[in-house]
């Protein structure tokens, strides 16, 4: 992993420190309904606070699409922003000029700031230059703490760490420490579990893990793709026949590589998809031709443990079944606890990331257990896809 500054390596004192943050939070009628992403950023303000910089605060909410839209003003969130901080929060409605200015003029040290919605500005999203170099005008050093807005070249997130002394707050200096743990400079062997629904969705992602993982777990969807291509009939179920191809070139290329392609042992099978839906466990090339497989079956989750013992680092990015509906939940449940048990025991590292993926640890009620879970969404999948992001690259010293 390339090195970067952290803010325990830089000099804030007495300095208004931009600091990227991610507050794209869940707001019905003008109240923040979950507040988890405001108070991830908790430890970076306070840290900064410590070093004796001040923090304002720089953050997009929705997609205004360059244009000033009330109902996607950030002031809405300054409730329970000043709830989590423990103290007031200084607003500018405006992002750059002369209100920006006026804001941050009045700040000491103690004090933080929450500038305007970036996206209000059509600069933002085109990663313009002079944009850019009138937000930089109102700090002296830049901190980027949203590892979930890192795949987009805006303004905020690449551009500006280009004109100020850059560094990762403390949950982007996290993120990057776990998924370098993860695919990185990885113990191994490694496991990474791919579920979805479409192969056609993941397949950069398939091809890039398989020459970085010793066992590919395929579950969802897509598992059914990968039974069709091996010649297996799936019934009524979610399938795309038009990649069977791509997925046996995909098996083809596993072998090779020396990565375990771990496909569906049993199936659950149901005629309905809704809730409590009779169901029966059968052999995997035995679906009616009227049932749907919604979910792997126990000798597929006992396969996928007796693996999992032998692996020291786990990544997942999926749900094994329609987890959202009991009881397809059971295989992506089962191997949750599973790889939770390992973690806890010290035996393996498990860093997972998505939202299904996410949704899917609570629900099973190990998320608390795994080393690491992101939030960050798409840049957590187009990391995993082995692209670079862009708001990570800016921040490493070789591009300072």
């Amino acid at each position: 992993m390339a090195e970067f500054n952290t803010i325990e390596d830089m000099d804030l004192d007495g300095k208004v420190v931009l600091t990227r943050v991610d507050l794209n939070v869940p707001v019905e009628d003008g109240r923040v309904t979950d507040t988890t992403r405001i108070d991830k950023i908790v430890p970076t303000v306070k840290a900064i606070q410590a070093k004796g910089g001040i923090p304002v605060l720089l953050a997009h909410f929705d997609r205004p699409k360059g244009k000033r839209v009330d109902s996607m003003s950030l002031k809405q969130i300054l409730p329970a922003l000043e709830a989590a901080l423990g103290q007031k929060v200084a607003f500018s409605d405006e992002l750059i000029g002369g209100p920006a200015k006026r804001v941050v003029a009045g700040l000491e040290k103690g004090d933080v700031a929450l500038l305007e919605n970036t996206r209000f500005y059509e600069g933002e999203e085109k990663n313009d230059r002079t944009f850019a170099a009138s937000i930089a005008a109102l700090g002296g050093a830049y901190i980027n703490d949203a590892f979930s807005a890192a795949h987009r070249a805006h303004a905020s997130t690449e551009a500006l760490a280009q004109l100020l002394p850059a560094g990762a707050g403390l949950l982007m200096e996290a993120e990057l420490t776990a998924l370098d743990a993860a695919l990185g400079d990885a113990q191994r062997p490694v496991m990474a579990v791919v579920g979805g629904a479409k192969v056609s969705t993941k397949l950069e992602l398939l091809t890039n893990l398989l020459e970085k993982v010793d066992y590919l777990v395929i579950g969802g969807g897509m598992a059914n793709t990968f039974l069709v291509a091996k010649g297996v009939e799936v019934g009524k179920s979610l399938a795309e026949r038009d990649m069977a191809d791509t997925a046996r070139a995909i098996m083809e290329k596993a072998e090779k590589s020396g990565c375990t392609i771990l496909l569906p042992k049993d199936i659950v099978v149901a005629r309905e998809f809704k809730a409590g839906a009779a169901s029966e466990v059968l052999p995997v090339d035995d679906c009616p031709a009227d049932a749907m497989i919604l979910d792997a079956g126990p000798a597929t989750v006992a396969a996928l443990g007796d693996a999992m013992e032998q692996c020291r680092t786990l990544i997942w990015n999926g749900p094994l079944g329609a987890f959202e509906i009991e009881p397809f939940d059971a295989a992506t449940n089962a191997a949750a606890q599973k790889a939770a048990e390992l973690t806890r025991e010290q035996r393996l590292i498990s860093v997972a990331g998505g939202g299904d993926t996410v949704a899917a640890l609570n629900k099973a009620g190990v998320a608390e257990d795994f080393t690491f879970i992101s939030t960050a969404g798409g840049a957590f999948l187009e990391w995993m896809e082995g692209k670079e992001l862009p708001g990570v690259v800016a921040l490493t010293k070789s591009a300072q």
